[in-house]
């Protein structure tokens, strides 16, 4: 594996499940097998490997969403869901969620990026919720932005809890019971 592709590995991993402040380049250095100043030779500071991590994060989001078929909008909803679920299992908080929760203590260089990604989310969600209420398979309780907003933030907080509590059924109850409210 290429070196820097295993330091945005392990840095990715380590800031799901511990935060920005939770770990340091020596966590990274020894997991990886190369010396502090290797790593930042790729990557200067902290904040430069997060502004890289973020990115990629990013772009592998918005690739996945792209290569979901146009198909009904719960199955869509489901496959989004999914991702919060996978993070879950493997013991990981979103990395956007994780970075949000962290916003008072990051360098302000890396906002822009953040509100990227967190804009890619409510847009692509906003487009799925309004074709489905156009096509009369979801419910017109609110505007689709609002829908969005509403299910973005259920999910990051199901995800935060039951990782919290160690209990998955939360977050299936809680996902389950915001999913099915859209339901026309």
């Amino acid at each position: 594996m290429d070196t820097k592709e295993h330091i945005l590995d392990v840095a990715q991993r380590l800031i799901q499940q511990r935060g920005v402040n939770g770990f340091s380049y020596a966590d990274i250095a020894a997991e990886v097998g190369i010396r502090k100043a290797s790593l930042h030779h790729h990557f200067p500071t902290k904040t430069d490997l997060v502004l890289h991590l973020l990115n990629r994060y990013r772009q592998q989001l918005e690739d996945y969403l792209a290569s979901l078929p146009d198909t009904d909008s719960h199955v869509l909803l489901d496959r989004y869901a999914a991702l919060f679920h996978g993070n879950l299992c493997q013991g990981r908080a979103c990395m956007g969620g994780m970075l949000a929760a962290e916003v008072a203590t990051l360098d302000a260089s890396l906002m822009p990026a953040l509100e990227r990604f967190l804009q890619v989310q409510q847009r692509w969600l906003s487009g799925v919720l309004e074709r489905g209420q156009q096509r009369g398979e979801i419910v017109r309780a609110a505007t689709p932005a609002r829908q969005a907003a509403m299910l973005i933030s259920t999910l990051q907080g199901a995800l935060l809890f039951a990782r919290a509590g160690g209990d998955e059924t939360f977050f299936q109850e809680s996902v389950q019971g915001a999913l099915s409210s859209l339901h026309a």
